[in-house]
């Protein structure tokens, strides 16, 4: 009981604003005309109104403070969110006092809050939890460590609205936004047209002859290696390739791009996105980060260094792998070609002008 008591008593001493409403001023005008009133007649009746109306004005100010008093607020996010993308969500509104209900309580989010709408709550019942769905979104990537509401009150009459903030204070990750866009789909088109035309033809090279295995496709029987041996001889291909789509993210960017580098931070997540629904490999590099894609990782994985990742002016390292279809997103082609990224696809900017704006096409690969 003393520390249900010891928590009441914070909760109404401090962190509780208070407006005036327009009900309250014309109450506290008939207060005044009704107390001169009664100066000036001296009359009793009309005494015992002003104190009436008084302690109604008081008991109206503890009630609202009660109300207000004992709230205690949670939010349940989804484990994946991307940025500008409206995800639902749960508010948890406790009411911690035992047996005093709350009355008449409006949530809403603060300025500049991943929520943006309003809850109205009639009653709380007192020990009782109520909860609500939500949407929430957020307008960048990156990690949200706070999140500000706003509880309020009129109640009981209407005279004031009483005001309390409250701040969760946990980690939200967000990924960058992956909604569609027409740029983005035009880069894709793009990149699938560059990987049929890497691969093509690969994958029919004649690799050797061998003994014929029971159980096996008489289609790649040699029927003349196997009259000349007298035993069955299978002719045994290469096993064809699968293709790799190798993308590497130039994080040295000049201050004046960041605008470039957060839409392509945008466009490398996409992509990543569209390889994992796709079930194509992908490896997305950084000069700090290096992963296959499904080999190594999830889709997430990548999405998490995208949600975080800054500019840098590191050292780009060179290609390592011949057989790979290479896409380069840069704001320096000349450093890249430096590198050894000679046969890659470079996308650069300046193209943000374009009435679809694409990215603009660097250099392609030599003939």
């Amino acid at each position: 009981m003393g520390k249900a008591w010891k928590r009441l008593r914070t909760a109404l001493e401090g962190g509780v604003r208070q407006r005036v409403t327009k009900a309250g001023w014309a109450y506290t005008l008939a207060v005044i005309v009704v107390g001169v009133a009664a100066v000036g007649t001296a009359n009793n009746l009309l005494f015992l109104i002003v104190a009436a109306m008084l302690s109604a004005l008081l008991v109206s100010g503890f009630i609202s403070r009660l109300s207000l008093a004992g709230l205690e607020l949670d939010l349940a996010l989804p484990e994946h969110i991307s940025a500008r993308h409206k995800v639902a969500g749960r508010i948890f509104l406790r009411n911690q006092k035992r047996w005093v209900p709350s009355f008449s309580i409006l949530l809403e989010g603060m300025p500049g809050s991943s929520f943006s709408s309003a809850i109205y709550f009639p009653v709380i019942p007192g020990g009782a939890t109520v909860e609500e769905m939500v949407e929430v979104a957020f307008e960048r990537r990156g990690i949200y460590r706070e999140d500000s509401f706003l509880f309020s009150t009129r109640f009981p009459f209407g005279f004031t609205e009483r005001r309390t903030q409250v701040t969760l204070r946990r980690d939200v990750l967000v990924y960058p936004c992956l909604t569609p866009r027409d740029d983005f789909d035009r880069i894709l088109r793009e990149i699938r047209g560059e990987i049929a035309a890497h691969y093509r033809g690969r994958g029919s090279d004649f690799y050797r002859i061998r003994p014929y295995e029971p159980f096996e496709s008489a289609r790649h029987v040699d029927w003349k290696a196997s009259a000349h041996t007298g035993d069955l001889q299978v002719r045994e291909f290469e096993r064809e390739q699968e293709n790799l789509l190798e993308v590497f993210f130039d994080l040295d960017v000049p201050a004046n791009q960041r605008q470039w580098f957060e839409r392509t931070v945008e466009c490398c997540a996409y992509i990543a996105w569209w390889a994992m629904e796709r079930g194509a490999r992908l490896r997305f590099r950084t000069q700090e980060f290096d992963r296959y894609l499904p080999e190594e990782c999830d889709v997430y994985h990548i999405l998490k260094y995208l949600a975080l990742v800054e500019p840098s002016s590191r050292k780009v390292p060179p290609p390592d792998d011949e057989n790979s279809c290479q896409v380069v997103f840069t704001a320096g082609a000349s450093k890249m070609r430096d590198a050894g990224w000679v046969r890659a696809r470079y996308y650069e900017p300046g193209a943000m002008e374009e009435a679809t704006g694409a990215l603009r096409t660097g250099s392609k690969r030599p003939t």
